[in-house]
């Protein structure tokens, strides 16, 4: 298995799911010195380091017996903090009416990164208000998004 994100999460979501937590979201950075696995995980009281450590844990123990990861890495479990990454269009829609920056893999009109509202989520494609413009951009084109914290 590659150490591809959405393999990460078929591997990993049903045991956090069954510690009571949502599986948020998966990023990995590699590098050729230690690459980083950070997991989101989430839950209606919130999290606490307790939390992060219990998965962490379980986590752990699965990714040592599949092994999907080859080489030195650092796992680090996460709540999604007040600037809560968004990684699927349930995210998005969960979302509507909020600030959120994103940047994309590929340049759309000459920019890739983009703050504004999440206006609309449907068939895989955000409506992205963006300078007063909005703007329909498709999911798999975005690379990062995270929610701008309200305060």
């Amino acid at each position: 298995m590659r150490s591809d994100p959405y393999q990460l999460r078929e591997l990993l979501g049903p045991s956090i799911e069954k510690l009571g937590y949502e599986l948020v979201g998966i990023e990995f950075h590699p590098n050729s010195y230690n690459a980083l696995l950070r997991i989101y995980i989430d839950s209606k009281n919130g999290i606490c380091v307790d939390d992060c450590q219990q998965v962490s844990q379980q986590v752990s123990g699965l990714l040592d017996v599949s092994d999907p990861i080859p080489g030195h890495y650092t796992l680090e479990v996460s709540s999604p903090g007040l600037d809560r990454p968004l990684f699927t269009a349930a995210h998005f829609e969960r979302f509507k009416g909020r600030q959120a920056k994103i940047q994309l893999g590929l340049a759309l009109d000459g920019r890739r990164r983009f703050s504004g509202m999440i206006k609309e989520v449907h068939d895989g494609e955000i409506i992205f208000q963006c300078d007063g413009v909005d703007l329909t951009i498709a999911i798999d084109r975005i690379e990062t998004a995270r929610l701008v914290p309200e305060y």
